[in-house]
C-alpha cells in the first residue's frame, strides 16, 4: 500500500527552520528542479538517489539534517524543516519544475485530518510557485474514499494536486514488501508469519525501490500530460501463504503463513510497542481488506509490472533483518 509506517515522517515544528543551498554549476541550469518532500525515507531515497545520479537539480526537505547529510555531500539541496509548514513549502518549490509527494504515516491521533491538510497546503505552494509536474505517491485500493483506514486520506491527495498543477502522476503502489521486515522478529522466533492479510487472496506486492524508480522515471519523463493514476505491481500477485514459501526459500529456513482475525492483529501490535492512533487505522485498513475493498484499479501491464522478485528481496533485504533477530534471541 502507499502509505508506508516505515516512510520516515518529515513533519512536526519547524522552529528555526533553514535554507542551505549552494552555488549551482553552470551546466545545472540545463537540468530539471525537482523537489522531495520524504527524502530519508525509502522511496524518498531512492528518488533522489536516482535524480541526483542523472544530474537533476533536487532540492529536499527535512527536519532532521543529519539523516540526509550524505544526500546533501552528494548534491541535493536542503530545505529545513517540516511538510506542513506554509514557509518551508514556499521556500521548497520556489523556481522548481516538479515535487515528489509521499504523505508519510505518522502516530498522531488526528492524521486522517492532518494528511490531507499538509497535501493541501503542498498543493497551495505549487500553485503559487507555478510548479508544472507532480508525482505522487498512492495506492492500491485509492479509488475508495472510505473503508481502507489510512488509505482513505489519497483520494482528497490526489484531488488536490489535481486542482494545482497541469500534469499530474499518481502511482498507485501495491504492497510493499518491506512490511514484511515487521516481521522478522517473529519469524527468528518461531518461523510463521502471524498476520490478519487473507492467505489465499493474490494480491500485488512490489518492493519501495521499485516505486523509487520509477517515480524518479516519471518526474524526468516530458512525454506524459495531465493527470492520470499508473500503477506499480511487483513482478506478480501472490497470496500469503506462497509469499511465506518464498521468503522461506530467501532466508534459508522454511517460513509458515498463518491467518488471524484482525482483533487479535491489534493486540499484537499494542503488545509489540505500535502507537494506538496507528493501531486503529492499521486495524481498519486490514478490515477492508478481509471485505475485498483493496482491490487495484489498475489493471497489470508490462508498464506496471516492476522488477524485484520477493524471492529477491527476501534474500538481500529480509534474511539480514531475521538473523539479526534471531542473534538478539539467542543472547535474551
Amino acid at each position: 500500500m502507499g502509505i508506508d509506517p516505515v516512510e520516515i515522517a518529515q513533519v512536526g515544528p519547524s522552529w528555526g527552520s533553514s535554507v542551505h543551498f549552494r552555488a549551482l554549476d553552470p551546466m545545472e541550469a540545463l537540468a530539471m528542479r525537482i523537489t522531495v518532500n520524504t527524502p530519508a525515507g525509502h522511496i524518498g531515497r531512492v528518488v533522489v538517489e536516482q535524480l541526483l545520479a542523472a544530474n537533476e537539480t533536487v532540492v529536499i526537505i527535512s527536519r532532521h539534517p543529519a539523516k540526509v547529510a550524505d544526500l546533501v555531500a552528494r548534491g541535493a539541496q536542503l530545505v529545513e524543516g517540516s511538510i506542513d509548514d506554509p514557509s518551508v513549502l514556499d521556500r521548497a518549490l520556489h523556481g522548481q519544475d516538479a515535487l515528489f509527494w509521499l504523505t508519510p504515516f505518522v502516530a498522531r491521533a488526528d492524521y486522517m485530518e492532518w494528511a490531507p491538510r499538509a497535501a493541501n497546503l503542498s498543493a497551495a505552494a505549487v500553485r503559487k510557485n507555478g510548479v508544472q509536474r507532480v508525482v505522487l505517491i498512492s495506492s492500491v485500493g485509492a479509488q475508495r474514499e472510505s473503508g481502507l483506514g489510512p488509505v482513505g486520506v489519497l483520494p482528497a491527495i490526489e484531488r488536490a494536486f489535481r486542482e494545482a498543477a497541469p500534469d499530474i502522476t499518481a502511482l498507485r503502489a501495491g504492497h510493499f514488501m518491506e512490511n514484511y521486515l515487521n516481521y522478522a522478529e517473529m519469524i527468528a522466533a518461531t518461523g510463521v508469519i502471524f498476520s490478519p492479510y487473507p492467505a489465499a487472496r493474490p494480491l500485488p506486492i512490489v518492493a519501495t525501490r521499485d516505486i523509487g524508480r520509477k517515480a524518479a522515471d516519471a518526474l524526468r519523463d516530458p512525454a506524459w500530460k495531465g493527470f492520470r493514476t499508473l500503477g506499480v505491481h511487483g513482478p506478480e500477485d501472490l497470496d500469503q501463504t506462497t509469499a511465506a514459501r518464498l521468503i522461506g526459500l530467501g532466508i534459508g529456513r522454511p517460513v509458515k503463513y498463518v491467518e488471524i482475525g484482525v482483533a487479535e492483529a491489534k493486540q499484537g501490535m499494542l503488545d509489540n510497542g505500535v502507537p494506538a492512533e496507528m493501531v486503529t487505522l492499521l486495524a481498519d485498513m486490514y478490515t477492508g481488506l478481509r471485505a475485498g475493498l483493496m482491490e487495484r484499479a489498475e489493471p497489470r501491464t508490462a508498464e506496471t509490472t516492476t522488477p524485484t522478485t520477493l524471492l529477491e528481496f527476501s534474500r538481500e533485504v529480509l534474511k539480514p533483518a531475521v538473523d539479526a533477530a534471531a542473534r538478539r534471541g539467542s543472547n535474551v
